[in-house]
């Protein structure tokens, strides 16, 4: 079959690399793509906007499968345009969820609001809009630090703020919904009681009926080492991740997967696609901090290496409503992925600088994400340039095979984040206990 995979990161560009594993596949166009992903499948150039244009390329290159990377295109209705469009009914199935599902990573409140009406574990809150500052102030006054702000709408994985002080907490909230900061994503915030655990991020996938729960990783958001800094799209990512054991992803299972996908048919909202379930692991238990509705970035780095599983054999899957008949396996070692990044991210960063190296990398998989070519050479086009993703019998030796490969690669400005997983080493204390390493 013919597929057609939308995004240019380096989620993609793993995503690409996996697909094309595949014996059930034809042909492979990834728009816009990347220089990575163009081993793996033809880069072209789509404007998602125009349908007439959208419906000749999907029609004339005999599409069967839309897999869509980001979560843009489906919160902006790309699925329904799709569906709805009555050349292409019953001929393309799209992977990743309509409209008013994709509700649930474009907006917090409808999230949460979600979780509540199906009794899924998170965190208590309230959400305000651009005309309630004063009353949004008012209950920071009123509520313990530390403050776990949040815009509503999409934000690139940057509009979460926490903070212990409340002064910084009122200049937050005047700066989302008064000074415009995020934009139209920041018209509305949601205010959370603030959990205090461990994040994982969980993934599956579905079509609406049945589910299939993929592996889970624990990735590193803070731009410094320690976790330290602003946050960003990601730094790293550790799969599996040893603290979320078979009991923890059993009662993820059992009380955040399941009962969103019956929450999902119960009030109608048809869903196939990935399903991100951002968790806080308290005390053993899982909360949802968020959802996606999409494979993140870059834990797609971790967790598709593990994958054992034909990824296009799961779509069909979706496409042909038998999903429940598929099987997922998992590799049972560990994957540890570093992101290469461009100094100064994720604020101003200079790009075109020249990439050196990676012919040099052996046991690992490089994926490219802010890439270029500038005549014949690879250079930076972004603020996440790369990520490497290595294998290893336990997590000490994923950790060093990752990194000794991403030392390999040059280019200038390159920032790596060398305490990737470290936190999740345990050692034992002077009195004989396994303690994590601080």
């Amino acid at each position: 079959m013919n597929v057609l995979l939308i995004g240019g990161g380096g989620r993609e560009h793993a995503m690409a690399w996996k697909i094309a594993q595949s014996s059930l596949l034809d042909e492979l166009y990834v728009t816009p793509g990347n220089p990575g992903s163009v081993r793996h499948g033809r880069n072209v150039d789509l404007d998602l906007d125009d349908q007439k244009k959208l419906r000749a390329f999907l029609l004339e290159k005999r599409i069967r499968i839309v897999v869509v990377g980001p979560e843009g295109p489906l919160v902006d209705g790309l699925h329904d345009r799709i569906a709805a469009d009555k050349e292409l009914a019953g001929v393309v199935t799209v992977i990743g969820p309509r409209q008013e599902g994709a509700r649930l990573e474009g907006s917090k409140h409808f999230a949460k609001e979600f979780m509540f009406r199906h009794n899924i574990p998170t965190a208590a809150h309230r959400s305000f809009g651009a005309s309630e500052l004063q009353a949004a102030i008012e209950h920071i006054e009123h509520t313990p630090p530390p403050f776990v702000i949040k815009a509503d709408g999409l934000a690139s994985g940057k509009g979460v703020v926490i903070t212990e002080d409340r002064k910084e907490a009122a200049k937050v909230l005047k700066d989302m919904l008064v000074g415009g900061r995020f934009g139209e994503a920041g018209q509305r915030v949601v205010i959370e009681q603030f959990l205090k655990g461990v994040e994982l991020s969980a993934f599956l996938i579905t079509d609406g009926e049945s589910f299939k729960m993929l592996p889970a990783a624990k990735d590193y958001k803070r731009i410094g080492a320690g976790d330290t800094g602003p946050n960003t799209g990601g730094m790293g990512a550790v799969s599996p991740a040893p603290f979320a054991d078979r009991d923890f992803m059993q009662k993820v299972h059992d009380r955040v997967a399941a009962p969103t996908i019956r929450g999902l048919r119960k009030e109608g909202i048809a869903y196939s696609g990935f399903l991100f379930m951002g968790l806080m692991n308290v005390n053993g238990e899982p909360y949802v901090i968020e959802y996606n509705v999409r494979l993140g970035d870059p834990e797609s780095q971790a967790i598709l290496p593990r994958l054992r599983s034909d990824l296009l054999d799961l779509f069909e899957g979706i496409a042909s409503g038998t999903l429940s008949e598929r099987h997922v396996d998992v590799d049972d070692r560990t994957a540890v992925t570093v992101v290469l990044a461009s100094e100064g991210y994720p604020g101003d960063h200079e790009t075109g600088h020249p990439i050196t190296g990676l012919e040099l990398v052996r046991d690992a998989y490089v994926f490219q994400s802010g890439t270029a070519i500038k005549g014949e050479q690879l250079v930076t086009a972004g603020g996440r340039v790369l990520s490497v993703t290595a294998f290893g019998k336990d997590l000490e030796q994923a950790i060093l095979s990752a990194q000794r490969s991403a030392a390999l690669i040059v280019f200038e400005g390159k920032y790596v984040r060398t305490d990737i997983g470290l936190d999740l080493i345990k050692k034992p204390s002077t009195k004989g206990t396994p303690q994590p390493v601080k």
